[in-house]
């Protein structure tokens, strides 16, 4: 028979090794044994679809000459959308996806919970819209992982593939640097339009003017400038920015520039958004971001920055209520990648694999925390539930909560972080600065 300690250790090598066996299905939708409590899914089934969709008579930056004339293009953009479904008999939830990787000569077979093209649940309330924006370069399956777990608790979910930027298609730099806040904006846009088509499976499902958009590194960059965050005037006619000081469209300088902010964008996260490092801000024009906003960031993130990228954002947006979750000792990876695909792992020279990891933080486990912290926020911002706050009150630093929990109920002097289980916070922080602050 098997004594008291040798269950006790078998149980626990389980709990460890449970999601790296996961891993090697490249799962996207593991939960931790110790992952906060609103990482779990939802009650909702998961349906996905991909959409193609064109915005015509866009500025073409790859084609426009520094000194002539402006080139225009129709601009194809590649949707994976996620909702809340209703499975028919024999559908069972589960489904996969062929990403393109880091290494554009590798394909990931990556495995989720949404069914494709399943039937949209009937709501006689439409959904919140989430939409997901991605690095440079990246993919609309990046952040699929998050994508899949919001639509599992009510919330439609548009990820982009943005054109010139994907592993597959990476262009010229300066077209990110144009594109990305437009991208955000047309597709809030034709999302809002497919909710009103009555021929789209879209059709009532999603109330756009309750958005929130989720921006991860360039796709943070863009966010900032849609809440507000005008880009610097002095980096406009810079070397680093697109001809012809088209950049003068997103700037703080443009008179126009306010009145093209779309006000159905209700709150953002920003996933070490890139750019205030390298001066696309300067502190004035940070002020100008008004929408509640939740960053998230590692403390040695040397692509975006920290003291000097995201804290600094965080910092001198004082004209929002904004939150700041610091993965100590994280890098630019912090809780956005999905985990390392099993085919790069399994490649001769693993090309591509450091943009799936973190060297001190496991991404599974960072995952869940954003998930966590993310359903907390949302539902919270764009839901209305107030009992959510009670995720986001809490000791800045997980290391200084004090855990003491009797008999599943927690003491008077219980600090520790809510939805964490004893220990789990250890390595965090959240910091939380009001409008004015």
């Amino acid at each position: 028979m098997m004594g008291t300690s040798s269950r006790i250790l078998l149980g626990t090598l389980l709990m460890i090794l449970t999601p790296a066996l996961a891993a090697q299905e490249n799962r996207i939708d593991v939960v931790r044994p110790d992952a906060p409590q609103l990482a779990s899914f939802g009650d909702h089934d998961v349906g996905v679809q991909t959409l193609e969709v064109v915005d015509p008579n866009r500025l073409d930056i790859l084609n426009t000459p520094r000194g002539g004339d402006s080139v225009y293009y129709d601009r194809k953009l590649t949707l994976e959308i996620w909702y809340p479904a209703q499975l028919s008999d024999g559908q069972s939830a589960g489904g996969q996806y062929h990403a393109i990787t880091r290494n554009p000569e590798i394909t990931a077979l990556l495995l989720g919970r949404a069914v494709r093209d399943a039937q949209p649940e009937s709501t006689p309330t439409p959904y919140p819209l989430v939409i997901i924006s991605h690095g440079y370069p990246g993919n609309r399956f990046l952040l699929s992982h998050l994508g899949e777990n919001l639509a599992s608790k009510g919330y439609v979910v548009a990820s982009i593939d943005h054109t010139d930027s994907t592993y597959d298609d990476q262009q010229a730099f300066t077209s990110t640097l144009y594109n990305r806040p437009l991208d955000q904006r047309f597709v809030l846009n034709t999302m809002a339009a497919l909710a009103e088509d009555s021929a789209s499976f879209l059709y009532n499902l999603l109330d756009a003017e309750t958005t929130a958009v989720v921006g991860y590194s360039m796709g943070g960059y863009g966010l900032i400038n849609n809440l507000g965050g005008g880009y610097s005037d002095d980096i406009v006619g810079s070397l680093l920015a697109p001809p012809n000081e088209l950049l003068h469209q997103h700037a703080t300088g443009n008179p126009a520039y306010r009145d093209n902010l779309d006000s159905r964008i209700k709150a953002g996260v920003a996933v070490a958004p890139w750019g205030m490092n390298l001066g696309f801000w300067r502190n004035q024009d940070l002020a100008g971001i008004g929408v509640p906003t939740f960053y998230i960031a590692g403390s040695a993130d040397t692509v975006a920055g920290y003291d000097n990228g995201t804290r600094a954002i965080f910092e001198n947006a004082v004209n929002s209520d904004r939150y700041l979750l610091t993965f100590k000792n994280a890098g630019h990876n912090a809780g956005a990648p999905y985990p390392l695909p099993l085919e790069i792992l399994n490649s001769e020279d693993k090309t591509g694999a450091s943009h799936y990891t973190d060297p001190v933080w496991d991404t599974v486990r960072m995952n869940n925390i954003m998930g966590h912290f993310v359903t907390a926020y949302l539902d919270y911002q764009l839901k209305g539930i107030e009992e959510r706050m009670s995720y986001l009150d809490l000791v800045p630093d997980g290391a200084d909560g004090v855990y003491s929990v009797r008999n599943d109920q927690p003491d008077a002097d219980h600090t520790y972080w809510k939805g964490f289980g004893a220990g789990t916070a250890v390595g965090l922080k959240l910091e939380h600065l009001q409008v004015g602050q």
